[in-house]
């Protein structure tokens, strides 16, 4: 058994000129004003249209991020809607071959202290759920189908795509303090990049404790 910490990857190239040229040359056209774009004036406008809170014209840029992350924090991630989801399937991946090194990996609990009686007592558990796993699969089973004893600190690779706007509305639920703790653990330190590449778009959003 293999035990990880969760994580995150930004799949789109952020090239932060063409994202926001391309935002300040659709929003002008509800004003007419594409005369008024000169070299430089993207940046200004994206941050009026997020300040006044016109929201559908980032939405026609959008950003792809792979989340390695626990099965039920992923399952908490899908709720989200007007978003592309592409995950890890425990019914075709068969996590007995060599392909995943015969084990299973499972993410580590942020708020668990190392070497503490809680956190043997999680490993534990997973070392038997990956036991009786593999005892299924030896006795016939199906990976979907022997995937009924997989925990929910199984890790899973999901890759989403979403339009800026609904960027912004998933960090604004998912950085604030009642978000669950390890979905706050990737979502606070990917806001945090992205601020600093784009901050046009995702300045303002307060991470609330």
């Amino acid at each position: 058994m293999k035990i990880i910490k969760a994580g995150y990857e930004i799949l789109t190239p952020i090239d932060r000129d063409r994202i926001l040229k391309s935002i300040e040359e659709t929003g002008r056209v509800c004003y007419r004003s594409e005369d008024r774009i000169t070299e430089g004036s993207a940046s200004e406008f994206v941050r009026g249209l997020v300040k006044r809170g016109h929201l559908a014209m980032i939405e026609h840029q959008s950003l792809t991020v792979k989340f390695i992350c626990d099965r039920g924090v992923s399952h908490e991630i899908v709720r989200h809607r007007l978003a592309s989801f592409a995950q890890e399937s425990t019914r075709y991946c068969n996590y007995s071959k060599e392909k995943f090194r015969s084990e299973i990996t499972v993410i580590e609990p942020c708020f668990a202290e190392i070497n503490s009686p809680e956190y043997f007592l999680w490993e534990s558990a997973m070392r038997k759920c990956e036991d009786s796993y593999f005892t299924l699969l030896k006795r016939g089973w199906k990976p979907e189908q022997a995937r009924a004893v997989l925990p929910n600190s199984l890790k899973t690779e999901l890759v989403v795509t979403m339009n800026m706007r609904s960027w912004r509305h998933f960090f604004e639920l998912r950085t604030e303090g009642a978000a669950h703790p390890q979905l706050r653990e990737i979502t606070i330190p990917l806001l945090g990049e992205l601020r600093k590449e784009l901050p046009e778009i995702f300045e303002g959003i307060k991470v609330l404790e």
